[in-house]
């Protein structure tokens, strides 16, 4: 049974190879089995120093997460004590912070009925230059202040 085929035969590439090295020299026969050992060697060392990366970065995240959530507990801590400091203070509505809603709330308890939005004055910053940065709140502000000149009745 003959089989057509393009291309060399394993026997005939065999044969091939068996030609190719019986011509080839003597020199460059012991060069190529050198440089596959040199090849092989750098291989090896190759991996070694790629394991040794690894477990170096592997340490080094460790690390820095150990440092990262370290600084997070800190940072915690420092603005509970801030909260805390900030909301015993008598004029915590300065521009930019909101008043603690439990003295909001023991004030409204205390005072009488209709005060509200004179509370609600003192909680809002009604300077338009103070805050360039927030959004536009200007129509918010007119409608804060008309319901405090003017209260709505019941």
């Amino acid at each position: 049974v003959l089989q057509e085929s393009n291309g060399p035969t394993d026997a005939y590439a065999a044969i091939a190879k068996a030609d190719r090295l019986t011509q080839e020299p003597e020199s460059i026969r012991k060069w190529r089995e050198e440089q596959k050992k040199r090849l092989e060697e750098l291989d090896a060392a190759s991996k070694v120093t790629e394991q040794e990366w690894r477990e170096k970065a592997k340490k080094d995240l460790e690390e820095w997460n150990l440092r990262q959530n370290e600084q997070v507990e800190k940072n915690r801590a420092n603005n509970r004590i801030a909260d805390k400091a900030f909301y015993q203070q008598p004029d915590a509505d300065v521009i930019g912070y909101v008043a603690s809603e439990e003295a909001f709330l023991k004030e409204s308890k205390e005072e009488t009925p209709g005060s509200e939005w004179e509370k609600v004055a003192q909680l809002c910053d009604f300077n338009p230059k103070s805050s360039k940065q927030s959004k536009d709140v200007s129509r918010m502000r007119s409608v804060l202040i008309s319901l405090k000149q003017t209260p709505l009745s019941r």
